[in-house]
């Protein structure tokens, strides 16, 4: 069977995000493993306007045709106000086929770890028809990122990573037959 291509979708687009730090460490960890082929999904690429406000049919069919060629998902989520980033949720329905029957992992952070966002991003998940997995790697604002601009993160954390990419590859294998 060939390798499972799991898009590691970073959650945020403003300037200063920290998103792509996280998700590069991911990445990183990810790619040590050599049992599947993981890569870097930015939304920020896809310059989606809001959903209803513009023709975005070019943005959407990038957009759609490039989820449609994964198998599951990391998604690296941020706080904002208790909840995900208005461009993660824009992005999450631009597309609706190209979720179905898909896994994905949560990394998130925040001052409470960002539990709060991906608590919310669980629920959207699951009308998405995405199955989310158990282990969800939490990171501190204070503990994980130097000056709140640099992620630093702690050794602990690898334990919850590779639990999550476990349950990520068996799941994303288990529900390729359905699709």
């Amino acid at each position: 069977m060939s390798k499972l291509n799991i898009g590691i979708i970073l959650g945020s687009t403003r300037q200063g995000r920290l998103s792509p730090q996280v998700g590069e460490w991911v990445k990183q960890i990810a790619d040590q493993r050599g049992d599947a082929n993981y890569e870097i999904v930015d939304i920020a690429d896809y310059k989606l306007p809001l959903l209803g406000e513009s023709d975005a049919t070019e943005q959407a069919t990038a957009w759609n045709t490039r989820l449609a060629g994964l198998d599951g998902f990391v998604f690296i989520v941020q706080e904002y106000n208790h909840s995900i980033t208005a461009s993660l949720k824009n992005a999450l329905d631009y597309a609706r086929d190209a979720w179905n029957n898909k896994a994905a992992g949560i990394v998130s952070y925040g001052s409470v770890g960002g539990a709060r966002a991906a608590e919310h991003l669980r629920g959207i998940l699951g009308e998405l028809s995405v199955a989310d997995v158990r282990v969800h790697p939490a990171l501190s604002l204070f503990t994980d990122f130097e000056n709140g601009t640099v992620f630093k993160p702690a050794d602990l954390h690898l334990v919850n990573i590779n639990g999550m990419l476990d349950q990520v590859l068996a799941w994303s294998g288990a529900l390729k037959v359905l699709r």
